[in-house]
């Protein structure tokens, strides 16, 4: 009787380890991927400010003028990038005084971005008109050059009318002003049309001068802080295009 339940016993056993033979075997666990965003790689872009008083910002702070607000503005579009700032603009300055001090200075053609905003000195200083349908252009050329031989990263900016602040109210030449100032704008628009490079126009800003007396400096004559920020919300998105090329 003992035998057979050790047979019995051993039976049920063989069973049962058979029957655990047949399960379907428990699937390796896979480990789940880990997705991580693209990492962007941070850049320096070079940016070159060219022009006159505007440009270097008479009468505002460092951070104010237009073209430090730019660069700050696109900073914020991309904190990873850097914008290097370079100017090349002083008060007074004409068509030629830029053509000769860029010539001085001989900069290096590296740079991701060129703005250009010239020619009211040559209107103010009653300098022959043909003299900037000349020289515009050849900035143009400069410009370009400086910009890697590439015109779409040139940015011209329209010229601002003075009329419109208390200087030019009081020099009783308001039409005359105006007039010569939209020559000037017209000739720079229609060549930055025909050779598909950027033109901006902010005339119309400073034209709102007298309404808004928070759009002139304090010195009665150039563009405020708030001005220029209006500058460059028209110029920055035409700036991060240029820039995303």
């Amino acid at each position: 009787m003992k035998k057979q339940f050790q047979v019995i016993v051993t039976f049920f056993f063989l069973l049962f380890i058979a029957g655990c033979s047949t399960e379907s075997p428990i699937p390796e666990t896979t480990p789940t991927p880990i997705i991580t965003a693209p990492q962007t790689q941070a850049k320096t872009y070079n940016y070159l400010a060219l022009g006159d008083s505007y440009t270097i910002g008479q009468s505002v702070c460092e951070t104010c003028r237009f073209p430090a607000q730019l660069s700050k503005s696109l900073g914020n579009l991309n904190p990873n990038n850097t914008y290097s700032l370079k100017i090349i603009a002083q008060t007074g300055w004409t068509t030629t005084n830029l053509i000769s001090a860029i010539n001085t200075q001989n900069p290096t053609s590296n740079y991701d971005l060129v703005t250009l905003l010239i020619g009211v000195n040559n209107q103010y200083q009653n300098r022959p008109f043909p003299l900037y349908e000349k020289e515009f252009p050849e900035l143009i050329n400069k410009a370009i050059a400086l910009a890697k031989g590439d015109k779409t990263n040139i940015i011209v900016v329209s010229i601002p009318d003075y009329a419109y602040t208390p200087f030019g109210q009081a020099s009783g030449n308001l039409s005359t002003i105006s007039t010569e100032i939209d020559q000037y704008n017209a000739f720079a628009k229609k060549y930055c049309d025909d050779n598909a490079i950027v033109f901006i126009n902010i005339t119309d800003i400073t034209r709102q001068g007298l309404i808004n007396k928070n759009l002139v400096a304090q010195d009665g004559l150039h563009p405020s802080e708030l001005a220029y920020s209006l500058f460059v919300e028209r110029i920055l998105p035409k700036a991060a295009t240029a820039l995303s090329n």
